[in-house]
């Protein structure tokens, strides 16, 4: 392909998606993009964009500008869905094919339709602690243009392969694959928010004495510094003091760790917590509740 096809090529990428690609009045300032996220009339877009609940817009690729109303949001995700009630939406074919190294296009539309061209350059996944809980990212070289949060990846073709964020990570721009935003959404529809696995403790790492390390395989665990009065561990039975050195059959080293097993799909469950106590190791069963 010669570079007058290569270009012509990515034009037409821009143009298919940018259809799907609207313009979100959600702050004071200049506007983000979103992205019609069903027929039903979603638009997805980052969380931090949306600074206010009520007269928020949004202005279609004709410039038809229409009300919306707040769904739900997931700030560790830097996710929000909104609804506006239109006929004729059509939202973009989405992909997952995306490999490091291809070619990839951020679109932005805080006014005219906008692109730049970059390529993916690391695949990755899963971030939870801090503030931040994501299933998977996407890492590429985009410049993030004023508005562009909250409007699509793009690949090639002009498939959406993701949702841009400048927020999610200090220096480096990230995007939320299709799938997991969409498992986001699920949650956004239902509940108007993601819950999250909680147990009603707080922890700090710990090494293991050499004889437990040796029994349970691993160096460290967590000990349980306090526990919540008629949270889900208090009601299992867990003791301050005692060191957790595994959940749900998963081992847990760190932090980080218990964050990885406590996702939105433990809610609700009943876990096997694995736990030093006196020297001993014991198994409590905690059922899950959603993070308050």
């Amino acid at each position: 392909m010669n570079l007058t096809d290569y270009s012509e090529s990515l034009a037409a990428a821009v143009e298919r998606a940018g259809q799907a690609t609207v313009s979100v009045d959600a702050r004071g300032r200049i506007p983000a993009t979103g992205v019609i996220w069903s027929n039903a009339g979603e638009i997805l877009t980052a969380d931090h964009v949306v600074q206010r609940d009520e007269d928020l817009g949004v202005i279609l690729p004709d410039g038809n500008r229409l009300a919306a109303r707040l769904v739900g949001r997931d700030p560790h995700s830097d996710l929000a869905l909104l609804k506006v009630e239109a006929a004729g939406l059509v939202a973009p074919e989405f992909a997952a094919g995306y490999k490091v190294g291809h070619v990839a296009l951020a679109l932005g539309r805080p006014d005219d339709l906008q692109a730049s061209v970059s390529h993916i350059v690391s695949i990755g996944g899963p971030v939870r602690g801090g503030f931040r809980y994501l299933e998977a990212y996407i890492q590429t070289d985009v410049t993030m243009f004023p508005g562009f949060s909250g409007g699509p990846l793009v690949d090639a073709a002009g498939r959406v392969i993701g949702i841009n964020s400048s927020a999610l990570a200090r220096g480096a721009s990230l995007a939320v694959p299709v799938a997991a935003a969409d498992r986001v959404v699920a949650a956004l529809r239902q509940f108007g928010r993601v819950q999250r696995g909680y147990l009603g403790v707080s922890t700090q790492p710990v090494a293991l004495a050499e004889a437990v390390a040796a029994q349970v395989g691993q160096p460290s665990g967590l000990m349980v510094i306090t526990v919540e009065a008629d949270g889900p561990a208090a009601r299992a039975g867990v003791l301050q003091g005692d060191v957790l050195v595994g959940l749900g059959g998963q081992p847990v080293k760190d932090v980080d760790g218990l964050h990885a097993v406590l996702g939105p799909d433990t809610v609700g469950q009943t876990l096997a917590a694995r736990v030093v106590r006196g020297g001993q190791i014991q198994e409590i069963a905690v059922t899950v509740a959603p993070r308050p």
